[in-house]
């Protein structure tokens, strides 16, 4: 991709609003496809080495931190779990087989901490549910990473609601908990901005729909159906990925990945532009899209990942596909004119030719599970697993670790970068990591 048109992306990806290189405003970055163009990062840490703060947090989430000048904002859910008795009646509704948790509550909350000092400035209660839907044991309430823009941070949490905070007092500006949908696994689906909305999917086993809120008072501002034709079975129907937003023969458009379908929406009306085909069963979909030289990369989920690669011109159509190692969570990256992914278990590493889908490399780093979305710096690829390691690799066509880096807890959460420091939400605590 070239410099020029880099830019025009990293604009249009944040509604055209100025973004600060220190600023981390969303899920995966300034263009929402994990790339950083700090230079200074550190490759190496661990609990006693270029840790600058380790800040212990209450409650649960999986949301990634976002960060706006000197603060950093992430949620999460406090939760009472429902009796043996309770949880067995309710379990009556559940039309699957995973593993599930239920809770008798919920309370759900934004939290706030000094970037420089790891000071918690906010912790802020934003509404209670009683008897929330069942979630994934791997999942959790407070999935959704938040976005963030001068004055305001806008907390989504699925069915159970989105709100917004006002970034300066603390004060809760709005809320919305009209719209509904069955997650089945829990919310998962991260919010965009774009221009005066908040657009978000909600890919049910019931319903299955994009909507936008109105981000100054949380008022619907449009929502639309997937059109597409889905399988009968209810749990092959939901989703959890988080759309993109990308320049296409000179319009911003909305880039969704639903269930067997990929779609491109209008994102001020909500107008359904397109759809592709996956052309197999794809459900499920937790990793996002990504992006550039006229292609558009999204991975199918379950049951089998495939890696598609889609074609943006004229009539989109699908030019490749690849499926060995196929993450079905964890997110692609794409860097150079090479697409980089790591599959769902035992640290399957795998570099394609992006224009073509053919296989470069594939290579084993640290074992274990991975959830979390990679991301790039200064040449320096970033993977994260849920044992807590970070192995850092070379990019490009030739397959080298950097570092292997541990910390303790699990890392289900996606890194997020700012002034020369990677900050690392473990389930037990957010660390500031730099050079020292």
């Amino acid at each position: 991709m070239s410099r020029l048109a880099s830019l025009i992306l990293l604009f249009s990806v944040v509604g055209n609003c100025f973004i600060a290189a220190s600023d981390w405003l969303q899920w995966r970055g300034p263009t929402g496809q994990g790339h950083s163009n700090d230079e200074t990062l550190a490759v190496e840490w661990s609990e006693e080495k270029n840790v600058t703060w380790k800040v212990d947090i209450n409650g649960r989430g999986w949301s990634s931190p976002v960060i706006l000048k000197d603060q950093i904002w992430f949620t999460s859910a406090e939760e009472t779990l429902a009796t043996e008795e309770e949880a067995k009646e309710r379990l009556k509704e559940n039309t699957g087989s995973q593993p599930l948790t239920l809770l008798k509550s919920s309370r759900f909350y934004a939290v706030c901490i000094e970037k420089k000092s790891g000071k918690i400035i906010h912790n802020i209660e934003l509404f209670t549910v009683d008897k929330p839907q069942w979630v994934h044991r791997f999942n959790s309430y407070a999935s959704p990473t938040p976005m963030i823009e001068s004055g305001k941070v806008y907390c989504h949490f699925g069915t159970y609601g989105t709100a917004c905070v006002d970034t300066k007092n603390g004060k809760v500006l709005w809320r919305n908990l009209e719209l509904k949908c069955m997650h089945e696994n829990g919310p998962g689906s991260c919010p965009v901005l774009y221009d005066d909305a908040m657009i978000f999917h909600m890919d049910g086993s019931d319903v299955q729909y994009v909507a936008a809120l109105n981000k100054v008072d949380g008022s619907l501002k449009w929502k639309t159906l997937r059109s597409g034709k889905m399988h009968v079975n209810p749990q092959l129907k939901k989703g959890y990925s988080t759309p993109i937003i990308m320049k296409r023969n000179g319009k911003d458009e909305l880039i969704s990945p639903g269930a067997n379908w990929l779609y491109s929406y209008d994102p001020k009306t909500g107008k359904e532009n397109w759809k592709v085909d996956y052309e197999v069963l794809g459900f499920s979909n937790v990793a996002r899209p990504v992006s550039g030289d006229g292609m558009i990369y999204v991975a199918t989920c379950f049951m089998r990942s495939q890696m598609l690669g889609i074609s943006a011109g004229s009539t989109p159509e699908i030019v490749w596909r690849y499926k060995k190692g196929v993450p079905n969570t964890p997110s692609p990256l794409l860097s150079k004119g090479l697409l980089y992914f790591v599959g769902d278990s035992g640290g399957l590493v795998t570099c394609l030719d992006a224009k073509s889908g053919d296989l470069v490399w594939s290579e084993r780093i640290a074992s274990g599970k991975y959830w979390s979305a990679p991301f790039i710096a200064n040449g320096k690829i970033y993977f994260h697993s849920e044992e807590g390691i970070t192995t850092v690799i070379e990019d490009g066509r030739n397959f080298n670790i950097v570092s292997e880096n541990k910390i303790d807890g699990k890392l289900m959460s996606s890194a997020a970068v700012s002034d020369g420091a990677i900050f690392l939400r473990s389930d037990k605590a957010l660390y500031r990591i730099e050079n020292k």
